[in-house]
């Protein structure tokens, strides 16, 4: 269970979605029974990501909805920047939290070439995957946490811990605040069942159309990442392959060609780099393949 101990000044609310066939959870979260908890076991039409999500937004009683997944560490602070976040921006729709690493330097301590990624004075190490992609020309040069059209872009967490609020187009699910009113309005969507990969972006999207979403640099946690919550990397893969396809689509309804050439492009090379990453990467990357196939035959119907 994410770890609320220590917080300044936490949560007015905390709701739990237990759809676990077992006692653990509540077996678990008896022990903080100093916190404004309210705990929900519920059956298996509630069990998964979207569900469950949906399930406590039509249960909570404030403003703001806050997700927060068990894997996630927030900072002592995280719940008093995350609240500065949005008085400072009335007008939002969402604030992410930030779980970016602490590899930055200033610019000036980076070399020149494809090995640094360079942020508004602020630089860091480019993955294997980055630079070849930038060498073939298919690295877009749009702003993380931004869809762009040939889709594949950098994730909101790409950007330095320099206290900025950063206006983005998706933030990561596990870590989102949002309006309650739109979130109960819009919920999440039930295409993505069970593990859920990518049903943030979808989200985001959705919620993008009626104000401005923001990550907040200073709102920082740590994401333990358990393996023990993702599937198997066959169905990972596959998921990569299908929901990237999906939300791409939902955010570049008619890309031009250029834009659907690089997106086929960069599936197959990133899979081709999976293919050398051992058993495991082995496994997935024969899921993303049989992904792209499904995508070619009966792609899915992005609504």
């Amino acid at each position: 269970m994410t770890s609320l101990r220590g917080i300044v000044e936490g949560p007015e609310e905390i709701i739990v979605v237990d759809a676990s066939p077992d006692d653990a959870t509540k077996d678990a979260v008896q022990e903080f029974d100093d916190l404004p908890l309210r705990y929900f076991h519920v059956g298996s039409e509630h069990r998964g990501l979207t569900r469950q999500r949906n399930y406590a937004t039509q249960k909570t009683t404030g403003d703001i909805i806050l997700f927060l997944d068990d894997d996630i560490i927030p900072a002592p602070d995280f719940f008093v920047e995350l609240r500065a976040c949005w008085l400072r921006h009335p007008e939002a729709v969402g604030v992410g939290g930030y779980l970016g690493e602490d590899d930055w330097v200033p610019v000036s301590r980076a070399t020149r070439g494809l090995q640094w990624f360079c942020v508004e004075g602020w630089a860091r190490r480019e993955p294997l995957r980055w630079q070849v992609r930038r060498l073939l020309g298919l690295a877009s040069q749009a702003p993380p946490g931004w869809m762009p059209p040939e889709g594949n872009g950098r994730p909101s967490q790409c950007y330095p811990p320099d206290g900025e609020d950063r206006i983005v187009e998706f933030v990561m699910g596990g870590v989102s605040s949002w309006r309650a009113a739109i979130a109960r309005q819009i919920g999440f969507s039930l295409y993505f069942e069970g593990y859920g990969l990518y049903e943030d972006m979808d989200f985001s999207i959705r919620a993008g159309k009626y104000g401005l979403i923001y990550l907040c640099t200073r709102a920082r946690a740590e994401h333990r990442h358990d393996p023990a919550g993702r599937p198997r990397h066959y169905r990972y893969g596959y998921m990569v392959s299908v929901n990237g396809w999906y939300v791409w689509r939902l955010r570049w309804r008619d890309p031009g060609w250029k834009a659907r050439l690089k997106w086929w492009l960069t599936s197959f090379l990133l899979l081709g780099i999976r293919f050398t990453g051992g058993r495991d990467g082995f496994v997935e990357a024969c899921g993303r393949l049989v992904g792209l196939l499904r995508i070619l035959v009966r792609p899915p119907s992005a609504m």
